[in-house]
């Protein structure tokens, strides 16, 4: 297609477009492959829309400063590659359903709630004496030194309590146990 064709309304332009896609699709496929790093459907999109803008604008095809139409579908083509590029750099990436499938899922305050009432009661059944390391240690973040210190009794002893109180919760808490280790 030449500069001097006209693009109509109705089957003619169909007719002249269809034959500007023949004529220059392959060209700018190319250009718009590259410029879109190998994405076939990315190019493939913006070749569409490229003849969109020639069949938006059939001034700029009738212009008489060039013979023929593919310098400005390429410009056009290269533009609209550009902004593709721009705006898919400015918003955050796209996740694939890969992605989201080991994403790690993160339980809810329900869930969680539940979980310490569940802990709490569970406590309770202890010992006063295993109570009392646990909840040094485990759950004040207390070292062996220093609840032994705190307690008055050997540090052997305070590991020796912890063992045998968190194996008490693994008893009483038997869905818990891989959190409990």
């Amino acid at each position: 297609m030449t500069a001097g064709s006209t693009l109509t309304n109705g089957t003619t332009a169909e007719h002249e477009l269809a034959a500007l896609q023949r004529e220059h699709g392959r060209p700018l496929f190319a250009l718009l492959l590259r410029l879109c790093d190998g994405d076939r459907q990315r190019a493939e999109d913006l070749v569409q829309e490229t003849l969109v803008r020639a069949w938006q604008h059939p001034e700029a095809l009738r212009a008489d400063d060039f013979d023929s139409v593919r310098p400005w579908l390429m410009t056009v083509g290269r533009r609209l590659a550009i902004d593709a590029r721009r705006a898919r750099q400015a918003r955050p990436p796209e996740v694939g359903d890969a992605v989201l499938e080991n994403a790690r899922v993160s339980s809810d305050h329900a869930e969680r709630a539940a979980a310490t009432l569940d802990v709490r009661r569970a406590v309770k059944t202890l010992t006063p004496e295993h109570r009392e390391v646990l909840v040094l240690v485990y759950f004040q973040g207390a070292s062996v030194a220093e609840a032994a210190a705190t307690l008055g009794i050997p540090p052997g002893t305070v590991k020796s309590r912890a063992y045998y109180a968190l194996r008490a919760l693994r008893r009483v808490l038997p869905g818990y146990a891989a959190d409990l280790r």
